[in-house]
């Protein structure tokens, strides 16, 4: 039995799918009423409630720590979803006598003086690595997949031909089936994996350039793309008109700015997993494709 969190997000979403398959019975917290789902206990509550964070916990024997926030208007809000959220699962999970714990970071912790959310990330690792339980930190890099939201804005604006790109800089990207299977993989209690923090990809050597990246969604999607380098200044025009006309809903913000400027944003290939717990399965060309085809059957494109 496995209590997650975050699990009503895309990675939750499909990391709750492997779960299922791999046998795990799953306990998942949720704000809303979800669909009934085979071998899914939903657990009505949030992070800032602690019954029913026991709740979650009662009987399991890990915890998946998926949950987290990647846009705030404050310091505040990075503080309450990533530090105070990751603080009161754990607790949590000691009350109930859970040692195996396993929390998705982000490789912006990497640099927290870029921006709010890396701090918040940093902070919140730190908590989980003193928490004397059994921990894995996973640090994922940018994220795609069918059903993605933060990155549909680069596909809808490959598909007019261009590409809006920050300074340029190089990225490390992963699919979001890898790293659920990553999740799923690290969940039992390992001597390779305990108290180690993992930086994951899709296996590029030394990542993709911005415009590497950039030209990949063009192809998948049928364009070939003009790309246009922003500089800072310009991107946090565009964040802060971003949050103007999109409120909450905001991809661009000034916050985000502050890291996606940073030049290099790739993994440090030492801190991968061992290769007998996992690799990459997913060629990213081929999953920018079927990440496409899901826009497409949707609607989205």
């Amino acid at each position: 039995m496995v209590a997650v969190t975050g699990a009503t997000g895309f990675v939750g979403r499909v990391t709750l799918d492997r779960l299922v398959e791999a046998g795990w019975k799953v306990r998942a917290l949720t704000r809303r009423d979800q669909p009934k789902k085979s071998g899914v206990i939903w657990v009505p509550g949030a992070l800032d409630d602690a019954q029913s964070l026991q709740k979650l916990c009662a009987g399991a024997d890990a915890v998946l720590h998926i949950a987290g926030v990647v846009n705030a208007p404050d310091a505040a809000g990075f503080e309450a979803g990533n530090v105070t959220g990751t603080a009161s699962i754990i607790a949590a999970a000691k009350d109930c006598g859970i040692k195996r714990f396993v929390h998705v970071s982000s490789l912006a912790a990497k640099q927290p003086q870029l921006s709010l959310y890396g701090a918040s990330k940093y902070r919140a690792e730190k908590i989980v690595g003193t928490s004397m339980l059994d921990w894995t930190i996973v640090r994922p890099p940018g994220i795609f997949g069918p059903g993605d939201t933060e990155m549909f804005d680069m596909f809808r604006l490959a598909k007019k031909g261009w590409a809006l790109l920050p300074p340029r800089g190089r990225v490390s990207i992963i699919h979001v089936d890898d790293l659920a299977r990553l999740l799923v993989a690290l969940l039992p209690s390992l001597d390779d994996a305990t108290t180690q923090i993992f930086e994951v990809d899709d296996g590029f050597e030394r990542g993709w350039s911005h415009e590497a990246f950039a030209r990949a969604i063009g192809w998948a999607v049928g364009r070939r793309v003009t790309t246009l380098h922003a500089p800072r200044l310009l991107l946090k025009l565009a964040a802060y008109a971003d949050r103007f006309f999109r409120g909450n809903k905001a991809k661009l913000t000034p916050d985000r700015v502050s890291y996606l400027s940073h030049p290099d944003w790739t993994i440090d290939r030492r801190a991968i997993p061992p290769t007998a717990l996992w690799a990459p399965q997913i060629a990213t060309r081929q999953g920018l494709k079927e990440t496409v085809r899901w826009y497409k059957a949707h609607g989205w494109l």
